[in-house]
């Protein structure tokens, strides 16, 4: 084999193994096994506690502030409360899901799509982005105890 066709046959696979994983990434999966269609499951037997006064959570000292742990997005909403949901996404799996305290008094959200999904501090959907119908998105409760915020099911 010449040197030329060599490099055109290396570009080519080098290419192709750059690409694959992000058409396999666009892909659908129509199984409805309860579980979110995306990549990642949501987050099950979830049962954790941050430290207030730790660095890593100190967003949380302050309304509309969130973080994310074990695929979960714990945020404190304007009024001051805990609120906690899945970080992934009912509509496709995507571990995208977020706090915006700006939008409606404060609501999770995930941009993977336009228009995106969005869901208020109970979960409910408050848009439908597809044909689908819209799913809850999955809420953990909270409970506060001096500077220790448990995260649970």
């Amino acid at each position: 084999m010449e040197r030329k066709q060599f490099l055109k046959t290396l570009g080519a696979s080098a290419a192709f193994a750059l690409a694959f994983p992000c058409l396999h990434g666009c892909s659908s999966d129509s199984g409805d096994d309860g579980e979110a269609e995306g990549n990642t499951p949501i987050p099950v037997g979830i049962d954790f506690t941050l430290d207030l006064d730790a660095p890593e959570n100190a967003k949380l000292a302050s309304n509309g502030g969130f973080v994310l742990k074990n695929l979960v997005v714990v945020a404190k909403n304007f009024e001051g409360e805990f609120v906690a949901a899945s970080q992934v996404c009912s509509h496709e799996g995507f571990a995208q899901v977020r706090f915006a305290p700006q939008l409606e008094g404060g609501i999770f959200y995930c941009d993977v799509h336009s228009p995106g999904s969005r869901f208020d501090q109970k979960g409910n959907p408050l848009n439908q982005v597809d044909s689908k119908e819209p799913k809850a998105l999955k809420i953990f409760k909270t409970e506060l105890t001096d500077n220790m915020l448990r995260v649970f099911e």
